[in-house]
């Protein structure tokens, strides 16, 4: 963890949405390590009297109350997946290189910004404006911090759109894909590696859920106008006690990514239905989210934005929203291709324009 003395002592949200992406960058917060990064953000939002601060655990939020009809509400977490020697970040001409500079450190920075630009009366929204800022999203979902205060405090995500502020390359991204976890056991018969035919070997008996998986093709669906793509992988496989042991049990961890056309039961079923006849447990699960962009506030985004949307390639905090009923997009600066790379980084001018692109947005009348 960096101590509040080496790298940042204080963030400064006056400053330019890049350099305030760095010195979030510069305070590692892998995921269930998120105390210091929330402490120096909470301290940054409390110097605007006209915004109301809260925190709790380890999410912020933070709200603007002026009596506008619609509230928008701007999220993205704090946390990132496992430092690779990619901390502290360093610049290279338009790029800027760190852990979470693109997942989702640039979208933190901006939604910061815009804190900063309404809490200091710079900017006059159109609308009023709740910050969700929160922990625990790059791991399972039992322990989302975002998914914790929607069971609890369901009230204080309210509004009539809420921006992901995701990596998206700058475009709007619909919706998002749901994602499952199984463990398919394979079951065999132990017994001595010399005498093996006295034995059933489970790793081989799992050649077959290898070969299901080898010979799966995945769905292309149209959802909206949005082309998702689905995927059915195996992501590990254990099995095997010792070196002279036939294995009586081995077992293959897949990933089912699917199109939000699938609801969370469709998609177990269907994971089911692949691996018929043998031991399926699910472990981990979150719904899709359709895209919604038809709403009144989504196209209103999509046009302070421009370009084409696109289809939301993972899963994303849309569907928790989803899920309270309020509309959401993803919005952020970061490349989604380079998330959780050795050699993650963002382009500076992506941060500054998706600033202004949003700040486009909650100014203009709605």
């Amino acid at each position: 963890m960096v101590s509040y003395g080496s790298f940042v002592d204080q963030f400064d949200l006056t400053t330019d949405a890049a350099t305030l992406t760095a010195a979030l960058v510069d305070v590692e917060s892998v995921s269930g390590d998120e105390r210091c990064i929330t402490d120096l953000v909470e301290t940054a939002l409390r110097t605007y009297p006209t915004l109301q601060v809260e925190r709790d655990g380890n999410v912020l939020l933070a709200r603007t109350d002026s009596g506008r009809p619609q509230r928008v509400v701007l999220a993205g977490h704090l946390d990132t997946v496992p430092i690779a020697n990619n901390v502290p970040s360093h610049r290279d001409g338009d790029l800027l290189y760190g852990c979470g500079t693109s997942d989702m450190k640039s979208g933190v920075a901006v939604a910061l910004r815009a804190a900063h630009l309404v809490g200091s009366d710079a900017v006059t929204p159109s609308v009023d404006l709740t910050w969700v800022l929160y922990d625990c999203e790059e791991i399972e979902a039992s322990r989302n911090g975002l998914g914790r205060i929607a069971r609890e405090r369901p009230q204080a995500l309210a509004g009539d759109l809420a921006i992901l502020l995701e990596p998206t390359n700058g475009v709007v991204e619909g919706g998002c894909q749901g994602t499952m976890r199984a463990r398919i056991t394979t079951a065999g018969r132990r017994a001595h590696s010399a005498r093996s035919w006295l034995g059933e070997n489970a790793i081989h008996v799992a050649a077959e859920v290898l070969r299901r998986l080898n010979d799966y093709t995945p769905r292309t669906v149209e959802v909206e106008g949005l082309t998702y793509r689905e995927g059915l992988n195996a992501v590990g496989i254990s099995g095997g006690i010792a070196g002279n042991v036939i294995p009586d049990e081995c077992v293959v961890s897949v990933n089912y990514r699917f199109a939000p056309d699938r609801s969370e039961a469709q998609a177990h079923e269907h994971v089911r239905e692949v691996f018929a006849g043998f031991d399926v447990e699910i472990t981990d699960s979150a719904p899709a989210a359709r895209p919604g962009l038809d709403a009144e506030l989504a196209q209103a985004v999509v046009a302070a934005v421009g370009g084409e949307p696109a289809a939301k390639l993972g899963w994303t905090d849309v569907a928790r929203f989803g899920e309270l009923g309020i509309a959401a997009v993803n919005f952020g600066p970061g490349d989604p291709n380079l998330a959780h790379t050795r050699d993650e980084h963002v382009s500076v001018v992506k941060i500054a324009d998706a600033e202004t692109a949003l700040m486009r947005f909650l100014s203009s009348p709605l």
